[in-house]
């Protein structure tokens, strides 16, 4: 190979697949040997982190993507796909428009959530314990980032049904030895720190949950993010699908009936100078 041709070829230079003409590999792997041997999470953890799983790390994965796939058509991203829907878009576009609202706001919790457990675990390994480690954090997030901490609380659910489920199985995989179960107590006691702070329960909630998992799985922060993207596709999916079956044209965030309210200044005609 040539300087030029191994310019080329270095252009877009990956770890992660090896193709040639009759010959696909992803890590190492043949497809034809991954192919009925390995699941679609195992298969996410291969690609994101360069080696297989074992079945228990790759069965906590699995469920904490299935937890996260879907909350109705009052959160935005699954109302935009309906929306896309019916403006005659196909079902690509529909997806991609929802999925680019997953932002800091409304689907960076889960991220987040990750970042303040790594920063807890961190003030430990530096000779905090976990009770100082956790009330430092929580001094620290809330006077310079505000009053709300991502993973906890819900404005639907006094207490999210999918966050307690989430919790025992983690503890499950703790007692098999497939995580260290860390991440769970970091988080409960951070749990019990704002209970005590607010002067009530504020409880855990599903972005704190899967953050739990992903960070006794080892997962990057901003590939939490990326996980709950891959996750919330389903649902999104699923209800773009469902509005494609049943019609509609041009529907917007509330009925046509309804009419916004206005609050800007009262009808006034144009000025007699700018008239023609």
């Amino acid at each position: 190979m040539n300087d030029v041709e191994r310019k080329m070829t270095d252009w877009w230079s990956t770890d992660i697949i090896e193709m040639q003409p009759g010959m696909i590999r992803y890590r190492g792997y043949a497809i034809e040997e991954l192919i009925g041997n390995v699941s679609f999470a195992q298969m996410i953890w291969l690609m994101t982190r360069g080696e297989l799983p074992s079945r228990e790390q790759a069965e906590l994965l699995d469920i904490a993507l299935m937890s996260a796939v879907d909350h109705g058509p009052q959160a935005p991203s699954i109302a935009i796909a309906r929306m896309a829907a019916t403006c005659g878009v196909g079902l690509n576009s529909a997806m991609a428009s929802a999925i680019n609202v997953l932002g800091d706001v409304h689907g960076g919790a889960g991220e987040q959530a990750v970042e303040m457990f790594l920063a807890i675990a961190e003030r430990m390994e530096n000779g905090s314990t976990m009770d100082e480690a956790v009330r430092d954090e929580y001094d620290a997030y809330t006077s310079t980032k505000g009053k709300y901490l991502p993973g906890f609380g819900h404005r639907f659910h006094p207490v999210d049904p999918r966050a307690p489920r989430l919790l025992e199985m983690v503890d499950q995989a703790a007692a098999k030895g497939a995580v260290s179960g860390r991440y769970a107590q970091i988080a409960r006691k951070l749990e019990a720190e704002i209970a005590i702070s607010k002067g009530k329960a504020i409880p855990m909630n599903i972005d704190g949950a899967t953050a739990v998992i992903y960070a006794e799985l080892e997962f990057p922060a901003p590939l939490a993010r990326g996980l709950f993207c891959l996750s919330r596709s389903v649902g999104i999916l699923a209800h773009a699908w469902e509005q494609t079956q049943q019609g509609g044209r041009n529907k917007g965030p509330i009925p046509r009936q309804y009419i916004w309210h206005y609050t800007g200044k009262a009808q006034r005609p144009v000025p007699e100078q700018m008239r023609k």
